[in-house]
Parts: C-alpha cells; structure tokens; sequence
C-alpha cells in the first residue's frame, strides 16, 4: 500500500521560509511526477508545484520565483522550499503522486499559516 507522508508545515510570519517534505513508501509503479497542491479555506485545491520524472517542472503564477520543488530519489522524498511567505499562501498543503499507468495517490495534508 501506498502511503505519503508530508511534514514541515507550520506557523511563520510574513517573508519567512518552510520547507516541506513528503516521504514515499510502499509499492508503486514507475513515477511519473510528484507535485504539492494546497487548499485554503473555502477554495477548491490548486497546483502549486509539479516535477516530472524528465525534470520539468510546473509552477503555479503565483510561487514563481519563491517555491522550488526538489525530489530525492534515494530517500522516495520529495520537497517544496517556500520562500517570500504571504498571507495568501495559506493553506493546507498536500502532497501528490502519480504514476505511469496513471494512479494518483495523496498525502494527508499539512497545514502552512503565514501571519504576523
């Protein structure tokens, strides 16, 4: 079974820094990408941040230049360094993967809450 585990999410003040991570385990067919999305109160879930397995990656507008999503094959992990914090990025931040024959698999979500 597959299971994803994310953590590092937290309160920080506006301009501040999180870095997220979301561990693999289980089995799972060939990745094709890993990505985070997030969810704040009354909206529906977006992308933040998608990396194929080719390396491309996918930003959402509004963390371009401020979120970089990373992935460490040997650990099954995979990261989002958010920087540049704003109120609007809060959220409850879910981890996702997908595989090649297409199966979507979801973290139990972590939640992020920038304020002063």
């Amino acid at each position: 079974q597959v299971q994803l585990e994310e953590s590092g999410g937290g309160l920080v003040q506006p301009g501040g820094s999180l870095r997220l991570s979301c561990v693999v385990s289980g089995s799972i067919f060939s990745i094709y990408s890993m990505g985070w999305y997030r969810q704040a109160p009354g909206k529906q879930r977006e992308l933040v941040a998608t990396r194929r397995t080719s390396s491309i990656t996918n930003y959402a507008d509004s963390v371009k230049g401020r979120f970089t999503i990373s992935r460490d094959d040997a650990k099954n992990t995979v990261y989002l360094q958010m920087n540049s914090l704003k109120p609007e990025d809060t959220a409850v931040y879910y981890c996702n993967i997908v595989s090649f024959l297409g199966t979507s698999y979801w973290g139990q979500g972590t939640q992020v809450t920038v304020s002063s």
